[in-house]
């Protein structure tokens, strides 16, 4: 049984309507000790909204399906405790805003299922069997954070280049898939180039890695906690300008296609 000796009602401002319209309607909602705003989401469907639409699996942090802008900042409403906000304070719920409403805090995500589609798989070293793969341990660490993502699409959600300008979708893949990318582009078994694919060409000019200006917006609301910045985009950046604008480089790329 619940605990409610510490019980108070917080004041929720949630945003409820589809597509064509829609607006923020206010709800006062029981809280108790240690929960967390997708379990005050619930309550309110089970006392006051029940046809409120919202998107939950695990609510383990490890979904990322109840992904939401809590007062103006995108984060996993299963990972944002109560305990954040003051007592009295009135939170705002509203849905991802870089994506379409669906209905109240549903939204269409499928944006990042095309992108994620656009970016071409690992190329394994030709002869080479899955289970003879054999890579250094500071190779293998350098690229294991980024597959920590759970692909909750928060840094998708909070990226300037697209949350702010729809024109820019088609271009730009957005800093999860950038930082795919990069993954690649690190794998030391990524065999890619051997099969005509230049990763580095690739993500400049068919996935609008130039877009990108490094204010790290994407890392600061990272679940995960994964340096997608620092850690992923800026050396990408880094590679991407050696390919195109480093003399020796750019030499060296000459004499060898002159010899093919």
């Amino acid at each position: 049984m619940t605990d409610t000796s510490t019980s108070y009602d917080a004041h929720l401002r949630v945003w409820r309507g589809d597509a064509g319209s829609g607006g923020l309607e206010d709800f006062t909602v029981q809280v108790n000790e240690g929960e967390v705003i997708l379990d005050v989401i619930h309550r309110l469907q089970a006392t006051e909204a029940p046809d409120l639409a919202v998107r939950w699996n695990c609510k383990a942090g490890k979904c990322g399906s109840c992904g939401a802008e809590i007062d103006g900042r995108p984060r996993l409403m299963c990972m944002t405790r109560m305990s954040l906000f003051a007592q009295d304070a009135t939170i705002t719920i509203t849905p991802l805003r870089t994506f379409p409403v669906v209905r109240d805090l549903v939204t269409d995500v499928g944006f990042n299922y095309t992108k994620a589609r656009e970016i071409p798989a690992f190329v394994p070293p030709e002869g080479v069997a899955p289970g003879e793969y054999r890579m250094r341990q500071e190779d293998v660490e350098r690229s294991q954070e980024f597959r920590k993502c759970i692909e909750c699409f928060l840094c998708q959600d909070v990226c300037h280049v697209v949350r702010d300008h729809e024109e820019n979708k088609q271009a730009f893949a957005g800093p999860r898939f950038l930082m795919r990318m990069a993954e690649l582009d690190m794998h030391p078994l990524d065999d890619a180039e051997a099969q005509g694919l230049d990763r580095r060409r690739a993500v400049t000019e068919d996935h609008g890695l130039g877009y990108c200006n490094i204010t790290k917006c994407c890392t600061e609301v990272c679940p995960e906690s994964i340096k997608i910045t620092d850690n992923a985009l800026i050396p990408m950046k880094e590679r991407a300008a050696d390919r195109s604008y480093d003399p020796l480089v750019w030499l060296g790329n000459k004499i060898r296609r002159r010899r093919e």
